[in-house]
């Protein structure tokens, strides 16, 4: 088939910042996009082709929007899954698969398969609502500390909490939920792994994550990690596994933690682009976006090899700030070398919503990691 500067038309649901940065190399290549989003203020809308206005989660919605286009993709995985397996039915190409997104959807579902396929993972327990696990707790079957996670609709820090007492329990909503065994990591790591539908895939270098205390979202992801080659072969090796499990097309996400004795279990994947891949835009051959492109398109895979080492920086809201967004000493950075923001235009700040990140490359990783911390401490995301 012809992409390229013809009718043939992919559409994304979601147009959020994930969805733009796609459209970045959909643009580069001439590709025809149409967009389906729920707010009309998406920052995908500058960007692709089509623009429409829709619920995500309503099958007729979805349905009819997948009828338009040749090949559908997402860049979130809320998405009405019937309306996608009716689709494919039909004989749309959906990539990744509705078959892959069941299972990764749900949070519960993704822990059992891991469990189900001898995929290393925390121990955990399962829950149709608050009020069973706070049972569970009462007769001493789970214990403290652990971590609460939601099933689903949790996002960038949300719908996941530690639990240390009972107290902690009292403001969380009685949705279905797991508790996850708490596991002392020395650190937080990822692999993106990407396979078009002939069977070629690649992973980028394993990244390291250090997250906000808080918020419990990225605060800097740094790339290569600062590991041993055995761990970094380790989670590249896991992440392969995880991924020929789920049997996508696409990017695969693995976020993982290194133990204290250098074991590697997986945390939970996300079936696209990710932010542990933000980075790829300047410090790879290939971007993720781009791989993801080509993966959907079943065309050759890029290079997922590194350039250069690069960090990258999440730019969130600050806290105490909530309405229009001022990007407070933006130009003081663009005047240092190595240093590239992307503003995802959201024109709303509120207190750590991801409002764009900023990528540092070097030659030096610790020079790059200094730079992140500089970047960190000079723009502010005010309103």
């Amino acid at each position: 088939m012809n992409y390229f500067s013809s009718d043939f038309k992919l559409g994304i649901l979601g147009g959020g910042q994930l969805g733009k940065m796609l459209l970045f190399d959909t643009r580069k290549f001439d590709i025809q996009t149409y967009v389906l989003d729920p707010s009309n203020e998406a920052p995908c809308k500058i960007a692709c082709d089509k623009f429409f206005k829709g619920d995500l989660m309503d099958f007729e919605t979805v349905y009819n929007f997948g009828k338009q286009v040749d090949v559908l993709t997402f860049e979130i995985e809320l998405v009405n899954l019937a309306a996608l397996v009716k689709l494919e039915e039909e004989g749309l190409k959906v990539y990744p698969s509705p078959k892959t997104l069941k299972l990764i959807q749900n949070k519960g579902v993704q822990k059992d398969f891991y469990t189900e396929h001898n995929i290393p993972t925390a121990s955990y327990g399962r829950f149709n609502n608050l009020k069973s696990l706070i049972v569970d707790i009462l007769d001493s079957k789970t214990r403290m500390p652990f971590v609460w996670k939601c099933t689903e609709f949790g996002y960038d820090g949300n719908g996941v909490k530690v639990i240390r007492e009972m107290a902690d329990l009292d403001e969380l909503p009685n949705v279905e939920c797991i508790a996850e065994e708490m596991i002392p990591f020395k650190n937080e790591l990822a692999v993106i792994v990407c396979r078009n539908p002939s069977g070629e895939i690649r992973t980028y270098p394993v990244v390291e994550m250090e997250f906000h205390p808080e918020a419990n979202q990225v605060e800097y992801v740094i790339c290569p990690a600062r590991i041993d080659n055995i761990v970094a072969d380790k989670a590249r090796a896991i992440a392969l596994s995880v991924s020929e499990k789920f049997n996508h097309v696409g990017l695969l996400a693995v976020e993982m933690f290194q133990t204290e004795d250098d074991e590697i279990i997986v945390n939970e994947v996300a079936p696209r682009p990710h932010n542990s891949g933000h980075y790829s835009i300047e410090g790879s051959y290939t971007s993720q976006f781009e791989n993801h492109l080509r993966a959907i398109l079943d065309l050759p895979l890029g290079n997922t090899d590194s350039k250069v080492a690069g960090i990258m920086v999440n730019l969130v809201g600050e806290e105490g700030y909530s309405g229009n967004v001022v990007y407070e000493n933006i130009e003081k950075i663009l005047g240092w070398n190595g240093v590239t923001p992307h503003i995802y235009g959201k024109k709303q700040t509120r207190p750590f919503r991801k409002m764009g990140h900023v990528t540092i490359v070097n030659s030096d990783i610790k020079e790059a990691r200094r730079i992140a911390e500089d970047v960190k401490n000079t723009i502010r995301v005010i309103a």
